[in-house]
């Protein structure tokens, strides 16, 4: 049986790679220390997801691990020697990484490095995954001329009518810390690629999104929003008149990616992982969208200032995916997302 390592497998992706792989017939280690817990408090714990998997998966391992102990990695891929591996594991927030710079960089880019290693070191055949972000691209995507419209900016030059492909600069621009991190990480892993010759890919996602998730504020656009509404909270809108645009992709189209890529591996690849235009949604749109399934009205704060570094508009191309793995497509409409979101928070409200 192939054994299958998850990094952050309490996580929204994680988890989805973890299921998703064990109905392929993978034998699954994750490994995961609830790290989000102390990033963002008892909102972000994902202890909850964790006994999920140990639950629904049969024979799953879970490893309490901190990717940034080097020793401990190295001792687990050795001891292991997986046939694939999915990194997931971050400081995931743009915003949190200003207030924790040093937990932020060793986390996201040394925690990589450390992975990276281990696996050159002990796996070198085996598949590697990296969970990178749009934010390597920093604020850069904001210099496209902009067209606004009434409930969103959407990109006035035509060269990006489908989006930001992979070419797109990620130097010489705002990132925030957090983007800064990642874009060590995600160079670093291209490099073990590309020098070394391990089979590795950089997933630059979008907002990736699911009813899996622990939304909070500072991360999880999605599924905080729809809690706030569910939950009577406030939502704060940051800047950009509430007409920033995210493209959105669930958590089980990530997972089919993951795949096509372990049957099907490259050398040091870069993709842009988003839901695409047609699963764009402003934060208006958003609104719109989260009260028409609960029936309740959104409660909001504008703030005058957006977030350092934040995307006035940002949607992935997905031709490159397509051309390289033709066999996937994303197949989770907006409209799916949405539902489910709410729902797995209804669920999860219900059994408190």
């Amino acid at each position: 049986m192939k054994k299958l390592l998850v990094t952050g497998s309490s996580g929204l992706i994680g988890s989805e790679v973890c299921i998703h792989f064990a109905n392929q017939g993978w034998a699954i280690h994750g490994l995961d220390n609830n790290q989000r817990a102390v990033f963002f408090g008892p909102q972000g714990d994902t202890r909850w997801n964790q006994q999920r998997l140990q639950s629904q998966i049969k024979g799953f391992v879970h490893h309490e691990l901190d990717i940034r102990n080097r020793q401990d990695i190295l001792d687990l891929i050795e001891s292991l020697r997986p046939d694939a591996i999915v990194h997931t594991a971050a400081q995931p927030s743009h915003d949190r990484a200003a207030a924790i710079p040093f937990d932020d960089f060793d986390t996201n880019a040394v925690g990589t490095l450390n992975l990276l290693e281990a696996t050159r070191q002990f796996a070198p055949d085996s598949p590697f995954v990296h969970m990178s972000t749009n934010k390597v691209y920093g604020d850069a995507p904001n210099e496209i001329p902009m067209v606004e419209l009434e409930t969103r900016w959407d990109y006035a030059d035509n060269t990006y009518e489908q989006g930001i492909p992979e070419s797109f600069r990620i130097d010489q621009s705002k990132h925030s810390l957090f983007g800064a991190s990642k874009v060590a990480a995600d160079v670093m892993v291209q490099e073990y690629g590309r020098y070394f010759g391990l089979k590795t890919c950089c997933l630059r996602g979008g907002c990736l999104t699911g009813p899996n998730h622990s939304g909070v504020e500072l991360h999880g656009f999605l599924s905080y929003l729809a809690k706030c509404n569910l939950e009577g909270r406030t939502y704060k809108v940051f800047g950009y008149k509430g007409k920033q645009v995210r493209d959105n992709i669930h958590s089980y189209d990530v997972a089919r990616f993951i795949e096509e890529f372990i049957q099907a591996p490259r050398c040091g690849e870069v993709y842009n992982l988003g839901g695409g235009k047609d699963n764009t949604c402003s934060i208006w749109e958003a609104f719109d969208m989260v009260s028409q399934l609960s029936g309740k009205k959104m409660s909001f704060e504008y703030m005058d200032k957006n977030r350092e570094g934040d995307h006035i508009c940002y949607y992935s191309d997905l031709a490159k995916m397509k051309e390289h793995y033709p066999n996937w497509s994303i197949t989770k409409p907006l409209e799916s997302i949405f539902s489910e979101i709410v729902a797995g928070w209804s669920e999860r409200r219900r059994h408190r």
